[in-house]
């Protein structure tokens, strides 16, 4: 008898897919059919384990959401936080206390921001000059200023505004909290998906879009950052008619080989099989991902006929296009930390400042104009900000070192009141000075939008019930909303 290992069937490659298009649509379908066994849990405590619409706490304001993430931590004092103070004692030591995170490279010398700021819009909200669109798009923006993690650290705020609990992995994100309460408005595509970069994968990797101790069905369906963004929609042409034929065959007589082998599993083997035929996720996934039906003007709106915008661009109207089909929660990474400016900033920052300008003001603009704005909400941010004073020599190799003290992100739709800014820095925007606003606040502001309260949310898993926020102190920041936030029921 052979002792040669099997070939793998491809129940095995889905299973091993853990955080692509494959495990998910297993797992979509698999759930649809009432063949994946349920997370152990007491009865009644979990939402059912589907994908199915499901009514919100109370009635939502948003419907949708994407979210920019900028990894590295942009810096505030350049972008969206002028203050004249640090530029009047530009040079100076500073007499605040700092924590740095590279201390051989550590300064206290303030450093003022080589760039200028100018009001904007009607709100008159000050907005850097290497973010000439968005500052046209300002009216519809709410920029928070006083951010707040309180930990300087890249994984551990990450982990923070994804998980709700600074630098603890093993937990939903966001978007698995968004959709394990609310299901998808669409059966046929994912109803949380992750738009990668061509530059590899964020920090902190898969802890991003993770759904932690909840079922794998509500974790980010992460696309392939260039075409063609899921494999094998259709087969290539060497492996049409016969070939395909021969292959499907082969596949055939491995499942029929395993599922003898495994008989109380034929049931299984046998949907599985079936799922070949199962193409309606394929065909609105292909069709939604399909950008080349857009006008030409709404490809240059997004940047596309630009080398430094084109990829970036393209990923925003993806989303755009993910939304208007009834995805539930969009994510758009950058490979590495492209915002961690801690040398020669006057080049780096300029550099992600243009790639990416264009096409978040872009997708602001064009969910706007398409009437998407009022039920989407829009989130632009990194998990840190960075320091007033240098990291180096005060000059062209000057960077700034990282400072999750206070910074900047801003919000736009989705019941959110555009052309203000809220909350402030101290003097050269080192610490959250006034209206400080937490990842937890933040998170349940988000919830409240989209119809859910952050306390009432509720999973079931090693044996208590947990939340995104997880008790810790948070609260819906009501002063950026259009209208009162709904009270919180005891």
């Amino acid at each position: 008898m052979s002792t040669e290992p099997l070939p793998p069937t491809r129940r095995d490659f889905l299973a091993s897919s853990a955080f692509g298009i494959g495990a998910f649509a297993l797992a979509h379908l698999l759930r649809r059919d009432g063949l994946l066994a349920d997370v152990p849990s007491k009865p009644g405590e979990n939402l059912p384990l589907d994908l199915k619409p499901r009514p919100p706490h109370f009635a939502p304001k948003a419907t949708a959401m994407i979210s920019l993430f900028m990894h590295g931590g942009p810096s505030h004092v350049d972008l969206f936080d002028p203050k004249p103070e640090l530029q009047r004692n530009h040079g100076k030591d500073y007499g605040g206390e700092v924590t740095f995170s590279f201390v051989n490279r550590a300064s206290k010398k303030l450093l003022g921001s080589p760039w200028k700021f100018a009001k904007h819009g009607q709100s008159g909200t000050d907005v850097s000059e290497l973010l000439p669109e968005t500052a046209r798009m300002v009216d519809d923006l709410c920029v928070i200023r006083s951010m707040h993690t309180g930990h300087n650290g890249h994984e551990v705020s990450i982990r923070y505004f994804h998980g709700g609990i600074a630098a603890l992995t093993g937990r939903p994100t966001l978007g698995s909290w968004v959709v394990y309460a609310l299901g998808s408005e669409s059966q046929d595509l994912p109803a949380y998906m992750v738009l990668s970069d061509p530059d590899g994968p964020p920090v902190d990797g898969t802890n991003n879009w993770s759904s932690g101790f909840m079922s794998p069905l509500y974790q980010g369906a992460v696309l392939r950052p260039q075409e063609p963004r899921i494999l094998n929609l259709d087969p290539p042409p060497h492996l049409r008619g016969p070939a395909q034929a021969r292959n499907l065959a082969f596949l055939d007589a491995l499942n029929r080989r395993h599922a003898a082998m495994h008989p109380g599993e034929a049931e299984l083997e046998a949907r599985i099989r079936t799922y070949e035929l199962a193409a309606s996720m394929q065909t609105a996934a292909k069709e939604a991902l399909d950008i080349s039906g857009e006008p030409e003007y709404i490809k240059r709106m997004y940047g596309l006929d630009q080398d430094a915008t084109r990829e970036y661009g393209t990923r925003c109207l993806l989303a755009r296009r993910l939304v208007e089909r009834g995805v539930r929660f969009v994510q758009l990474f950058l490979g590495g930390q492209p915002w961690d400016t801690h040398s020669s900033i006057k080049s780096s920052l300029p550099a992600i400042c243009r790639r990416t300008d264009r096409p978040a003001a872009a997708l602001v603009a064009d969910l706007k104009q398409r009437g998407l704005l009022e039920t989407t909400l829009v989130h632009w941010g990194g998990e840190i900000g960075r320091l007033p004073v240098s990291e180096g020599n005060l000059d062209d190799s000057a960077g700034r070192d990282h400072n999750g003290q206070g910074f900047s992100i801003w919000l736009a739709g989705g019941g959110i009141r555009g052309g203000m800014t809220y909350g402030s820095t101290d003097e050269v925007g080192h610490r959250a000075a006034d209206n400080v606003v937490t990842p937890n606040d933040f998170q349940a502001t988000v919830l409240h939008q989209l119809g859910l309260d952050h306390a009432k949310l509720a999973y079931h898993a090693n044996g208590r019930a947990q939340s995104l926020t997880d008790g810790r102190p948070a609260h819906v920041v009501g002063e950026i909303l259009s209208s009162p936030p709904i009270p919180a029921k005891a």
